[in-house]
């Protein structure tokens, strides 16, 4: 076991990660090992030296859960929901940075050489853009994660409404959260809305379900390739063909009769790509929705917006913020659906964010210009 000598080497390998999916800083200090004890191992990542581990892949593992049974604690209680949240993601982060210490390399055409390794190439040809011919380094919970990831990419999530599979790479936003789909599936549809546009479409859930409601022309947009590809290939598993895919980032020239927008819900700012689904800093996309989607509907032509109270009850957004900014763009509230969530945080009374989780509720706003 030794350190110093490989610093230089080892910052080279590691930069391909942390370019692609974190904002954190890779660790200043590394040491290669084949054996270490959870306590150790903890002892290191905190003084930020992060632990490449040569030894055997199940052993690994091991390790890295005993870390993690050493770090994951419930975070401190705020004076404020807001000061509570925000003890929540810093201590989030911390955790995070702790677990990602524990590192593997990766050799050329993904290639993992350790006894007893899985075979990783399928699942980082699933998440890296191009194949490697450097080693790199990279957390081994994140490549976990990876792994957990291509095989639910493979399997599909089950969407009811559309009673089939949706099936999602890693770095596009899965619809675990059934709830916004079935008031999309349930929402009137009036008879004269004949194309649609869906804003920031992720998987192409939402697309898909409103072509499955019969709607005759429909724009999926997105900025993310990564989306755009996993949306054409749902699309195509789900034979629907009158969708349109735009990579783009907001509105082009689109003139539709309905828009409708997932925008994320709390307006934090995100410290990674996956989290740029779920947190908007001061709700610039929501509130660039609200400014100009009425320049691109058709007359009758409508605004779908869904959006949760969580960021209310989390103390991050006034309780009349959402319908001031309605009024404010010259929106009024045709109909308003709601429900609860029905995913495992919501009902779980550990969760550091129960207080707000069990408050949740989920609605799909249906807007009219009022210009």
């Amino acid at each position: 076991m030794f350190k110093g000598c490989l610093k230089t080497l080892v910052l080279t390998m590691f930069i391909p990660e942390y370019r692609n999916f974190s904002q954190s800083k890779p660790p200043q200090q590394f040491i290669e090992t084949q054996q270490l004890s959870a306590d150790k191992l903890l002892q290191w990542v905190r003084q930020n030296t992060a632990i490449i581990w040569r030894g055997d892949f199940q052993q690994g593992k091991q390790l890295l859960a005993a870390l993690k049974k050493r770090v994951r604690k419930p975070s401190k209680t705020g004076t404020t929901p807001a000061e509570t949240f925000h003890k929540y993601r810093l201590a989030q982060a911390q955790q995070s940075r702790l677990i990602n210490g524990l590192l593997i390399e990766i050799q050329a055409n993904f290639q993992l050489n350790l006894p007893r390794a899985p075979d990783v190439q399928a699942a980082l040809n699933d998440v890296y853009d191009t194949p490697n011919t450097e080693s790199f380094l990279l957390p081994l919970n994140q490549l976990l994660g990876f792994i957990g990831a291509h095989e639910w990419h493979k399997k599909g999530v089950w969407i009811e409404t559309l009673n089939n599979t949706i099936h999602v790479p890693f770095g596009v936003f899965s619809p675990l959260r059934g709830e916004y789909l079935d008031l999309i599936a349930q929402a009137p549809l009036p008879e004269t809305i004949k194309s649609a546009l869906d804003l920031g479409t992720g998987s192409g859930v939402i697309a898909a379900i409103l072509a499955k409601r019969g709607v005759a022309n429909i724009i999926a947009t997105d900025n993310n390739i990564r989306a755009i590809n996993a949306a054409r290939a749902n699309f195509q598993h789900l034979q629907y063909k009158n969708i349109e895919l735009k990579q783009q980032d907001g509105f082009n020239n689109e003139q539709v009769d309905l828009i409708v927008c997932n925008p994320p819900w709390l307006p934090v700012k995100p410290t990674s790509v996956i989290e740029t689904a779920l947190y908007d800093p001061q709700h610039t996309m929501l509130k660039n929705v609200l400014k100009q989607a009425a320049a691109h509907l058709n007359p009758q032509g409508q605004l779908w917006l869904i959006m949760s109270d969580l960021a209310e009850h989390l103390g991050l957004r006034q309780a009349d913020d959402l319908n001031n900014w309605f009024q404010e763009n010259h929106w009024h509230v045709r109909q308003k659906l709601s429900t609860r969530p029905k995913h495992s945080k919501a009902n779980n009374p550990n969760d550091s964010l129960a207080f707000a989780r069990q408050k949740e509720i989920t609605s799909l706003y249906i807007l009219e210009t009022t210009q």
